[in-house]
């Protein structure tokens, strides 16, 4: 083969291997920081691109624009002197506009976000009590979020949102807000279990009242049906002209309910009974009812 031809296809090598290796790929959500003889040159966006061979161009760095997040661990002392442990997350990203100052400035900016965190969380925790903190640590999440966003703006970050996502106490001190609160629990559920019983005793003894009160009107009732029924037969037998004083008419019909009286005590199994124990028990009995006839 002639030389001329072999040189000319090794040089065609050559011009394709240099000119492939001026291609270069950014990957989307990403850019490339170009130098040029180590000063920046250009940002190169997500896509195909063409640099200057041998050295002269090259890429410095690639930077992400997704969403990162940095987790810290934060121990500051509250108002009331509790030592007490934050769990604080951080999201960021770099800013589209200001790459070069991201990269450039800041060496290790996750570090740098967490010195910012840390101070800020430390500025504004011990002005609340323990208490305060839990109420309160959304509200003091978004003060650490402006303080730090505003100082790393400069360096061509955004923070997102800051969360603090943990508040540890002391061990000690944890251990004793569980015993106060369980103590107040107990106080609460021996006063709802005292109110209870209470209620079932006002609620038994007006059961109670109503019962007794409802006994006395039956019997009231019941006394006042006989006293009716013995004069409705006073009056039938008066009427029927049968020659009988009041008294004769009271003692024979007096009869009648004694006996059945002792009648209805022995079907129900009673074996014992009280009686006048004198002969004119009767005659009182009879006297008795007939002064509540006359008086009805």
């Amino acid at each position: 083969m002639n030389p001329v031809v072999i040189v000319l296809i090794a040089l065609l090598f050559v011009a394709i291997l240099v000119f492939i290796s001026t291609l270069y790929v950014v990957r989307q959500q990403s850019v490339a920081i170009i130098e040029r003889f180590g000063k920046y040159q250009k940002t190169a966006v997500s896509g195909i691109h063409i640099r200057l061979p041998f050295g002269i161009d090259r890429i410095a760095a690639r930077v992400q624009l997704r969403l990162l997040q940095s987790e810290i661990v934060v121990e500051t002392k509250t108002k009331d002197n509790v030592f007490v442990t934050l769990n604080v997350a951080t999201q960021y990203r770099v800013n589209e506009q200001n790459v070069t100052d991201a990269y450039y400035k800041l060496m290790k900016p996750e570090s740098q976000i967490k010195s910012y965190i840390e101070d800020a969380l430390r500025s504004s925790v011990p002005k609340l009590t323990l208490d305060e903190l839990f109420e309160k640590k959304d509200e003091i999440a978004l003060e650490v979020q402006h303080q730090v966003a505003e100082e790393m703006s400069t360096y061509g970050y955004i923070i997102v949102k800051t969360l603090i996502t943990k508040v540890e106490p002391d061990a000690e001190v944890k251990q004793s807000m569980n015993e106060i609160n369980a103590a107040q629990r107990k106080r609460v559920a021996a006063q709802e279990l005292a109110n209870a019983d209470k209620i079932k005793i006002v609620t038994a003894a007006e059961a109670e009242a109503e019962k007794d009160r409802l006994h006395g009107v039956g019997i009231a009732q019941q006394r006042k049906a006989i006293v009716d029924g013995l004069a409705d037969s006073i009056a039938e037998l008066k009427e029927a002209n049968v020659g009988m004083t009041e008294e004769q008419i009271m003692s024979i019909l007096l009869t009648n309910q004694y006996l059945d009286t002792l009648n209805t005590f022995a079907a129900k199994g009673n074996q014992t009974i009280f009686l006048p124990n004198t002969p004119n028990g009767i005659d009182d009995i009879r006297t008795q009812v007939l002064s509540a006839l006359k008086a009805k």
